[in-house]
Parts: C-alpha cells; structure tokens; sequence
C-alpha cells in the first residue's frame, strides 16, 4: 500500500503533467491564431493589391512602370477605314468662355497656362509632331472643341511636347497611342486643368485625336491617338481634331511591334518601338 507521502508524491507529478499539458495546448491554439490571422492579412492585402493594380476602366490610365521581365503583346488586326469626321450636332457659338484652373500637383515640365476668357469656336490649326517615327501630322478643329485646340496650341508654341515620349500604347480591345507626359510615365500634366467638352454622340476610330483624362473634367496635357478601333470607348474623353492617313500608318507599324507590359495579354503598356517626340510646330 502507497503510504500518504507517496500518494502525495503522485499526486503532484500528474498535476505537473497535467499543467504541462494545458500550457502546450494553449501554445499550439495561440500559433494556430497567429498563422490563421497572417493568412487572412495577406489574403485581403492581396485582393487590395489586385484591386489597385489592375485597370477595369477604358485603358487610358497611366502606363505601367519598367517590367523586371519584358512581356510583349502584339497588336490585334488594325481597322484601315478612317472613322467619321466627328462632327457637333449642334454647333457652338462663335467665342465660348474658357478656363483654365490651377491643380494641386505640380506642373511636369515649367509652362504658362492659356489666359482665361473667351475663345474662337470657327476654324482648324495645323500642328506636325516631329516624332522618332516621322512626322505625326494633326488637323485640329475649333468648332469641336475651341477651349482644348487653344490648350494644345499653347503648349505647343511654349515647346511643351518637346523632348517627351508617347508612355502608353494599347493594342486590344482599343487601339491607342497616348502622348503628352513630359515625365513619360503617365502621371505628369501640366498643373492646370479644364473642362470637358464632349457630348453624347460622341464615336471613336482610326483617325481621332482625343483627349486623356482621369476623370470629369481633369483635361491637362496627355492627348491620345485613336490608330484603330475605338468602338469600346464611352464619349467622356474630349476629340479636338484629326490624324492624317500617312501619320497613322507609321503608328501602325509600331503597333505591329507590340507593347512592353507587366502583365502579359493585356494588350497595354509601353511602346516596343519608342515614340519620342521631339517637336511640335504650329503652322501659322
């Protein structure tokens, strides 16, 4: 028979054990916890990351940065049929007020904003880019977008365009040639924006110069060449005039050559074959 000592003894050896017990399995559910916490945390900052990342609008967002591995996506059969000459429904009046407001973020490249008041909605300006790629030559048109043709003259003739490269080019779903970031990385304007001036009717094809945007009203500096198909764009992005035939074709042969993306088969990103600008005259 144990004598009290002995039973005593025991008695304490299986309350250790049983407190030793306790303790792990309370170590294994705080591990559990941590590990099950880490997972969520990453699964969520995850689908964050996805969210911020990936464009679900029109595509004319700013071009992804340098890829760590180079991906490129050639260009889906480009459309030769100019579109429409756009046209307003109803024209404007002959002088339409124009402002130009200053933004928040700085200017990418030093410039003096157009004067604000009022502007002639009747007559075309000529402007030939000077490009790596051959001349670009553009026709824009007053009466379609009076506030927009005098921005871009303005820049123009201050040589803001000059020594600048087209960041963005896309090549499914739309065909785009997106120019006007002195910073070439989609992000730069020219510290001042204006206002829209679109209207419901609207169209976008081979021949259209438009316009980029990042939203209602935020007009800078970034413009857009419509080389192909434009049927998917909504009409929320201005058009002040038209490519010609010849420069169209030279941007087809750079389409041809694809885009560099970070994320292969999305059709967006940066031009294979560089298009730097070099200048922009305004004919008089």
């Amino acid at each position: 028979m144990p004598t009290n000592e002995q039973r005593r003894a025991a008695a304490k050896r299986k309350l250790e054990r049983q407190m030793v017990y306790r303790q792990e399995r309370a170590k294994k559910r705080r591990i559990i916890a941590v590990v099950s916490t880490v997972v969520v945390v990453a699964l969520v900052g995850g689908g964050v990351w996805f969210l911020a990342t990936h464009d679900f609008g029109n595509g004319d967002a700013a071009a992804s940065e340098t890829p760590k591995q180079e991906a490129v996506d050639k260009a889906e059969k480009i459309p030769t049929e100019m579109h429409q000459i756009p046209k307003r429904p109803q024209a404007l009046p002959e002088k339409v007020n124009c402002e130009y407001t200053k933004g928040q973020e700085p200017a990418a490249k030093e410039n003096t904003p157009p004067a604000n008041g009022e502007q002639s909605a009747t007559g075309t300006v000529g402007v030939t880019l000077g490009t790596s790629i051959g001349d670009l030559k553009f026709n824009l048109d007053r009466s379609l977008a009076p506030c927009t043709v005098n921005n871009f003259v303005n820049l123009a003739k201050q040589k803001y365009f000059d020594n600048t490269t087209c960041h963005r080019l896309v090549v499914t779903g739309i065909q785009v040639l997106q120019c006007g970031d002195p910073g070439g990385n989609g992000m730069g304007g020219p510290g001042y924006s204006f206002k829209d001036e679109v209207y419901p009717e609207l169209t976008y094809g081979r021949g259209v110069l438009a316009m980029a945007n990042s939203g209602p009203d935020t007009n800078g500096s970034q413009f857009f060449i419509v080389y192909g198909d434009g049927a998917n764009l909504q009409p929320k992005y201005t058009i002040f005039g038209t490519v010609d035939g010849e420069s169209l074709k030279k941007i087809d042969e750079v389409a041809k050559t694809g885009t560099i993306s970070q994320q292969p088969g999305q059709g967006d990103g940066k031009p294979k074959t560089p298009v730097d600008i070099k200048s922009a005259l305004v004919a008089n």
